[in-house]
This record gives structure tokens, C-alpha cells and sequence, in this order.
């Protein structure tokens, strides 16, 4: 299966080698909370960042290494890598051989739904980096051709797959979140993607939702990883990125995103995703204003 990936990761590799960087991003066309890359680094790659998704991926070449929940980690080529939503981390390569690797960003919602009645709270992979054969091969039949947008039926079935992965290599006793704090959680969510672009106050949740704030939070955070205020700030990010992508100049996309000026928005950014924005725009072929 590794065999497959990197079969494909050599063909995909004329878009990269047509950036001016020799580090690179290549993002894959996205399906609804779902993102892949490929990326390649000689050195260091990101800074200490955290993202309110999972990230589960495979290394192609090289050494991968990270720090993450206080210790140095090392990944081989084969070896599956998950980071839990939230968890900070940084990445690059360990030697001088520099580092090739795909990424899966999964969104935990969607995790949840694909676990269904299981999911007390998100499955924490205690290990971030395992040898699986079978979550290799899912990832195969999903990072395989970053050059197209998976089919609605191959997401279902990748999802439900790797879910079910994260939950066999989970070590630990959760607790339920009842069925009916679930929904109100989700009602939450919703308006807030709905509305991320501006400001959200509490008590518009407390009425959406029907929980007081504090309870509201802690159910927030059992469910998604993440708190409501961060999950806010995370999709404005992502649509920032989405506009750098259109080559938008960055004080503009700052006002469109509800943050107060450039600066505010290149920090976000960085702790967000470990880059600043215009390393992000150059490493993935876009042009920053």
C-alpha cells in the first residue's frame, strides 16, 4: 500500500517541483471536513501551532519528526502519524534527507457522526505514531491522487474507516455526552460555522443551543476537542486561506474575516497552522498581497 502512495506521490511531484520553493505544499481539491496535502521539507517545516482536527497521515520519505504532548517524536517511512485536535505541534525533517509526507485533516464532527452511537468523546490516540496495515490502506484509497476531489461514497467509507481505526488504537474510558446535550452541541456548532465571520456572542448560543454557557462549554469541548471561541477563530482561518489561495491582498482579507488588522491575522495564522501567511501563500504556489 505505501508502494501505491508513493507511486502516486512521484507523478504528483512535477506540480510541487513547479513552485520556486524547495519546500512545498500541495493541497488536494477539499470535500466537506475533510483536507488533504502532500508536503516536503529539507529542514524545519512548522513552527508550534495547534488546528481543531484530527491530522492523520502517512511519511513517504525521510524522517518525520514533532513535538507533541511534551516529547521529540520520529516517524519512518510506512508509519501512520495521528495528532488529536488541538494538540500542539511542530514538524519538519530529522536529517539531512529531507522529509516527504501525506496528511488527512478530518474534521471531529464528522468523526463523531461516522462513530455514531459509540462516540462518547473523540477517540485520543495515546501513541501518535503506529504501524497499521489496514489505516494504511485507507489512506492509500484517500491520498492516493491528490490531483482530483474524492467521490461522496469513497469519503463516507475513508471516514467511517479511519474512525474506526482511531478507535481501536484509543486507550481509555470516556464519558457519554447523553443524546440530547449532543444535539444542542451540534445546534451550537452550526450557527457558529453559520456565523463565523462576525462577532457571536454567548448568550446567542445559550438561545440556540438551550444550554447555559458554562455547560455549553465543557460539552463543547468533550465533543469537538476544541471550545466554541477557538472553533470560531479557526473557521475564519480557514477562510483566510481560501482567499490568500484567490490572491487576495492580506489587508483585505483581514477585514473580511473579522479580524482588526494584518498583524492580528498573521498571528492567528501562525499559531493556527505553524506558518505565516505569506510563507503558507509561497509554499503552496499562491501569491500574498
Amino acid at each position: 500500500m505505501l508502494d501505491v502512495l508513493r507511486d502516486e506521490s512521484a507523478r504528483s511531484l512535477g506540480r510541487l517541483c513547479e513552485l520556486p520553493a524547495q519546500d512545498a505544499i500541495m493541497a488536494a481539491p477539499s470535500n466537506p471536513g475533510l483536507e488533504r496535502i502532500e508536503a516536503r521539507f529539507a529542514g524545519d517545516g512548522y513552527d508550534l501551532h495547534r488546528h481543531d482536527t484530527y491530522a492523520i497521515g502517512i511519511t513517504l520519505h525521510g524522517v518525520q519528526t514533532f513535538w507533541y504532548r511534551g516529547e521529540r517524536r520520529y516517524s519512518l517511512p510506512g508509519n501512520i502519524i495521528v495528532l488529536h485536535p488541538d494538540e500542539v505541534h511542530d514538524g519538519g525533517a530529522g536529517t539531512d534527507d529531507g522529509l516527504r509526507y501525506r496528511m488527512l485533516y478530518l474534521e471531529p464532527a464528522l468523526a463523531l457522526r461516522a462513530l455514531g452511537s459509540r462516540a462518547g468523546s473523540l477517540p485520543f490516540v495515546n501513541d501518535p505514531v503506529f504501524a497499521d496495515q489496514s489505516m494504511t490502506a485507507t489512506l492509500s484509497a484517500a491520498l492516493g491522487n491528490l490531483d482530483e476531489e474524492l467521490d461522496e461514497l469513497l469519503v463516507d467509507d475513508v471516514v467511517s474507516q479511519l474512525t474506526q481505526g482511531l478507535a481501536r488504537h484509543a486507550r481509555q474510558n470516556v464519558k457519554s455526552v447523553g443524546a440530547l446535550a449532543v444535539r444542542q452541541t451540534e445546534l451550537a456548532r452550526d450557527y457558529l460555522e453559520e456565523h463565523a465571520l462576525r462577532l457571536v456572542r454567548s448568550d446567542e448560543l445559550e438561545a440556540v443551543s438551550g444550554l447555559d454557557r458554562y455547560a455549553l462549554s465543557r460539552n463543547f469541548r468533550a465533543l469537538y476537542a476544541t471550545s466554541p471561541h477557538r472553533f470560531l477563530l479557526m473557521r475564519r482561518l480557514q477562510r483566510a486561506r481560501e482567499m490568500i489561495k484567490a490572491r487576495e491582498p492580506l489587508a483585505e482579507i483581514a477585514a473580511a474575516t473579522g479580524f482588526s488588522d494584518q498583524s492580528h491575522l498573521n498571528r492567528q495564522f501562525k499559531k493556527a497552522f505553524g506558518l505565516t501567511p505569506g510563507r503558507w501563500a509561497g509554499l503552496t504556489g499562491a501569491s500574498a498581497g
